[in-house]
């Protein structure tokens, strides 16, 4: 059994990504909930935090799932759930109306992401981290290559609230680059200056979860900081999971990154 520390709800409409004709590349993105519990029972996933799915770049649809999640976590105490919220001034009003959810039992994170806009630079931002402080609820926040998601963009969260808030950086850094920036040295940093960072491998390159792995175990910190995600459907829960157990394999960080990690952080 594991837990799985970040995956997503809701099916999204086919949309003309790059230019090309509209389609549905989260062939696996689940519409209901009792599909979602088919798949952690199959997958023998004790516990999950679901997120509202995005990638189309309509606000409606991802702020759409929020109720569905929330419904997701009143369900089955097994799932944890993040709600979506936008830094972005034009999702003022749909943000507004996410973060009264902040107090529903089961919600547990806010999500951001830079990729369809803003930045962290965005007045939006505040009443976000307040809602966090207001209901201990950690901020997951994508990363990947490039532009606002960057790391050195987004580790800027961390210098400027990881005091005070708990932060999730999805991806581990999302590629080459910030896979070893923050292994070198800036994730070990952080968790020595007493910053709550957190992250997860999803999408990870091959050789980011093995140097990691050796690092904790060089360092001897940072094993309560990294939680297995499967990203479903932009991930491959399967392939996630094998590949993150053969890194940790025979460690002490194997016990940590599938179970207990979670439940400190989100059950």
């Amino acid at each position: 059994m594991t837990n799985d520390a970040h995956r997503h709800l809701g099916v999204l409409p086919a949309f003309p990504f790059y230019g090309g004709p509209p389609v549905s590349p989260d062939v696996t993105a689940r519409a209901t909930i009792d599909e979602l519990i088919r798949d952690l029972d199959r997958e023998k996933t004790e516990r999950a935090l679901i997120l509202p799915n995005y990638g189309v770049p309509d606000p409606d649809v991802a702020f759409g799932f929020n109720d569905l999640v929330v419904e997701a976590a009143a369900r089955d105490d097994r799932i944890r759930c993040g709600l979506w919220v936008s830094a972005k001034a034009d999702d003022h009003a749909r943000t507004t109306k996410a973060l009264k959810l902040a107090g529903e039992p089961g919600v547990k994170a806010l999500k951001i992401s830079f990729l369809l806009g803003g930045s962290i630079d965005d007045p939006g931002l505040e009443p976000i981290f307040a809602a966090a402080r207001e209901h201990d609820l950690v901020v997951h926040v994508h990363t990947s290559p490039g532009a606002a998601s960057d790391i050195d963009k987004v580790g800027q969260l961390v210098d400027r609230h990881g005091d005070d808030v708990k932060i999730h950086l999805v991806h581990f850094g999302g590629g080459m680059s910030g896979h070893i920036k923050l292994i070198g040295g800036r994730f070990f940093d952080w968790i020595a200056a007493g910053k709550q960072v957190y992250t997860d491998l999803s999408w990870a390159i091959g050789f980011a979860p093995r140097w990691l792995a050796q690092e904790i175990d060089h360092r001897g910190l940072g094993a309560d900081r990294v939680l297995f995600a499967s990203d479903e459907p932009w991930g491959d829960h399967a392939g996630e999971l094998a590949r993150l157990q053969a890194a940790a394999a025979g460690r002490e960080l194997s016990d940590a990154v599938f179970k207990t990690n979670f439940n400190q952080l989100y059950a």
